[in-house]
């Protein structure tokens, strides 16, 4: 077991369920600074919830979730959001880009929200490493599937975060892009001495993480 200074992820002990099904039990989750991790298992086990309950987007119905050694359950909704917001990077399934706004500003308002200096080159720089280049003036409608979820990695990865967490992300990649963004996470994450947490039925990208952790359908 690792001691507290050196984990990015410490779950221990989670239930969560909805009404009387139970979508999460699990007994421990570490992820240390700096290492990686794919989360593995079949439909149904309660992966992206995982992942959620990780990001505190939702509340475990017991156990504990300590994130680069802050326990998320002391933290009120407004300062989960900042904690959030500074120190998590999250790639979603369903990428929750917003609509509004171009390709650059969805990148660059998460840069804002992070509460870190405004670097409208580093938002350039991923943008044209992910060979996004020419879209920055998109609106979201106008994107294909796979660019999307390529702005979205961009999005989780601008302010540097501490803790990457990504759920399927190369789900709608070929394999030239699948290979350039699972690259990108493990260098901005290595950049900066982050961990990085995958939930990923992709063989591609199994293979190329420290670790793996299996969840199963709950009993």
């Amino acid at each position: 077991m690792s001691s507290s200074a050196t984990l990015a992820i410490d779950a221990v002990d989670l239930d969560f369920g909805y009404r009387d099904r139970t979508v999460v039990r699990m007994e421990q989750c570490q992820v240390e600074r700096g290492r990686s991790m794919a989360v593995i298992g079949p439909s149904g086990c309660g992966k992206t919830t995982f992942l959620h309950l990780l990001a505190g987007l939702i509340r475990p119905g017991s156990g504990t979730v300590r994130i680069l050694g802050q326990d998320l359950a002391e933290l009120s909704g407004a300062e989960l959001d900042r904690f959030r917001g500074r120190n998590i990077g999250l790639v979603f399934q369903r990428f929750h880009l917003l609509p509004a706004l171009n390709v650059r500003d969805n990148v660059l308002l998460a840069q804002r929200l992070s509460g870190v200096r405004v670097d409208a080159a580093r938002v350039t720089t991923l943008l044209e490493q992910l060979d996004l280049g020419g879209l920055e003036h998109h609106k979201p409608s106008m994107l294909s599937q796979g660019q999307a979820q390529r702005v979205a990695i961009a999005r989780a990865l601008v302010h540097g975060p501490e803790l990457i967490m990504a759920d399927e992300p190369t789900s709608a990649l070929d394999d030239r892009h699948a290979e350039r963004a699972l690259a990108l996470l493990q260098e901005s994450a290595q950049t900066v001495g982050a961990a990085l947490l995958v939930v990923t039925h992709d063989q591609r990208v199994r293979g190329s993480l420290d670790s793996e952790f299996e969840m199963e359908v709950p009993a």
